[in-house]
């Protein structure tokens, strides 16, 4: 296939994008010593920025090559749903009823582990948030474990090295916890309907090996840090102003219905702003709604949905000439630097695959889902809550690599040899 102007010109800004992420860190200590243009430095600094920014000169290229209908017609013919809907779950998982829901019922879990300090809920957020995703959507479950880790562990005095295993545990197990149904994990819903992967299909093939590996990471990262989270102490519930049952069931509702609602953007962006009517009925039992955080979220996965669809003209020939063993490691390796979702919907449009091919194929997709931020659409949420607890107010992609590179394995042992 021989690539357009546009094409490379789409992989050469994908590329600059990649490096950007690694160099955030950069710009905002060239913030503070060029304070003349501080807000510009601190903008290219944002993580949440960098995929937007560069999708934008990607359109002006366009723009300029081959005319504005072109740049509108290349827009319009991009699909946006997944990042309206990562702002609208973000937003209402990120709700004091909401929280308030889900950390009651982790702290009953953990004090009946009856471990000593955190331990307890530690083990819970980190192996029954991931899971959860499989019914809530990945992003819903990535928003609710990183804002009760927040509370209960990393906004408290850790070592960096225990906040970035924790950080690398909730990607990866967040990747592949979505994969006990077809319809919660982006890779998974990119290739369901195509192929005919039902919940039993994906509870065979994927959901136990999944919970398993979930397990393991979990426990493998409370186990090597156990006496610094045991010497952290269980946090009480907060002292705000207890959320009526009735206000809570509401706001569940709400959440049930943009889930069930997430491939049609026009009702769910509906139930969002009547849901947003409600929490300015009754704000006493509201904390601030994370809007900031849910559109730089929204906008770094529509900046990757703009550049992604430049991508197909080397990633497809890529991975259709592997074998279903080599598609497993390169799926794995090749999603670190694309959104894994992109590479299964590649997978989809091709006829005649084999069924080890097709396992393999989201079998890495998932696996490879924590090892950066662009890894998997739900990561710059957890990053986008997180990051204000890490140095400099940044998370280092080398060290969320780190921190991930372990679960990851693990996740590979058990999607090939269980």
């Amino acid at each position: 296939m021989t690539p357009s102007t546009i094409q490379i010109t789409g992989t050469a800004l994908f590329a600059l994008a990649i490096v950007h992420t690694f160099s955030t860190a950069w710009f905002e200590r060239l913030a503070r010593r060029r304070p003349r243009h501080a807000g510009l430095w601190h903008l290219l600094g944002e993580v949440e920025v960098v995929f937007g920014f560069w999708a934008m000169v990607l359109v002006v290229a366009i723009f300029a090559v081959e005319g504005e209908k072109s740049a509108i017609d290349y827009l319009e013919s991009r699909n946006f749903t997944e990042p309206m809907f990562v702002f609208a779950i973000m937003v209402i998982a990120g709700t004091r009823p909401v929280l308030e829901t889900a950390s009651r019922a982790l702290l009953l879990v953990a004090r009946g582990l009856r471990l000593r300090g955190s331990l307890g809920l530690y083990l819970s957020v980190l192996v029954l948030g991931p899971l959860l995703g499989s019914f809530i959507t990945e992003p819903a479950a990535m928003t609710l474990s990183a804002l009760i880790l927040a509370r209960h562990c990393m906004g408290r005095p850790i070592s960096t090295r225990l906040k970035y295993a924790t950080l690398g545990v909730l990607f990866v197990n967040v990747s592949i916890g979505g994969t006990l149904t077809p319809f919660a994990a982006p890779p998974v819903l990119m290739v369901a309907g195509t192929w005919g992967w039902d919940i039993v299909h994906m509870l065979s093939f994927f959901g136990w090996k999944a919970a398993v590996a979930v397990a393991v990471n979990a426990a493998g990262a409370a186990l090597l840090f156990r006496r610094e989270l045991a010497s952290l102490p269980l946090l009480p519930d907060p002292g705000t102003a207890s959320t009526p049952l009735v206000l809570k069931a509401i706001h569940i509702a709400f959440l049930v219905g943009v889930v069930v609602f997430s491939h049609h953007p026009t009702l769910f962006m509906g139930l969002f702003l009547f849901f947003l009517g409600v929490t300015q009925a009754y704000p006493r039992y509201q904390d601030r709604l994370i809007l900031r955080e849910g559109l730089l979220v929204a906008f770094f996965l529509a900046g990757l949905v703009v550049l992604g669809g430049q991508q197909s003209w080397w990633l497809q020939p890529l991975l259709m000439g592997m074998s279903s063993d080599a598609v497993f490691v390169g799926a794995t390796a090749l999603t670190a630097f694309t959104d894994n979702a992109a590479l299964t919907y590649l997978g989809s449009l091709v006829d005649g695959l084999s069924e080890p091919f097709k396992y393999a194929l989201v079998a890495g997709a998932v696996t490879g889902g924590g090892l950066t931020i662009i890894a998997n659409a739900p990561n710059p949420a957890g990053v986008a809550i997180l990051r204000g607890h890490f140095a400099e107010k940044t998370v280092k992609p080398l060290g969320l690599f780190a921190g991930a590179l372990a679960p990851t394995l693990v996740a590979a042992a058990a999607f090939k040899w269980l």
